[in-house]
């Protein structure tokens, strides 16, 4: 089992206040022999102008403890595999990466970051840390 973020209990808070369900935590995704674990799992039940209800998996960054290019290097490299390994075995299921608002402000704002998001289709889910609530939605 993976360690769990600094903001896992944040987020956790967030997308609770939200109207998510936490589905698992974390979500196992075994392909073939190996198994890799996304933090979150979540859903939202159906409302009036669906059908069935929205699953998604959140992968929680915080960038803490080494400089801001590795760790997006390292966020980005986790976020690609997983949203591969989830095309293939849960098509329904749409991957976001969790980052604190500080975060999005700095290097994801910046030309670097900017760039990563638009080629990487990064899903974003950005949050406020000190009010545990989610600031925007990034698809």
């Amino acid at each position: 089992m993976p360690a769990k973020d600094l903001y896992h209990d944040t987020v956790i808070a967030a997308l609770t206040s939200d109207g998510w369900t936490i589905t698992d935590d974390p979500l196992q995704l075994r392909y073939q022999k190996r198994d890799l674990y996304v933090d979150l799992a979540a859903e939202r039940g159906p409302v009036a102008a669906e059908k069935e209800g929205i699953k998604i998996a959140v992968e929680i960054k915080s960038f803490l403890n080494k400089s801001q290019v590795e760790a997006l290097q390292e966020a980005l490299g986790q976020f690609l595999m997983y949203r591969e390994i989830l095309a293939e075995i849960e098509t329904e299921r749409v991957l976001y990466l969790a980052v604190p608002k500080h975060i999005y402000e700095g290097i994801l704002s910046e030309p670097l970051g900017r760039l990563m998001i638009d080629r990487s289709q990064l899903h974003l889910l950005v949050f406020s840390v000190k009010e545990e609530r989610i600031l925007k939605w990034i698809n």
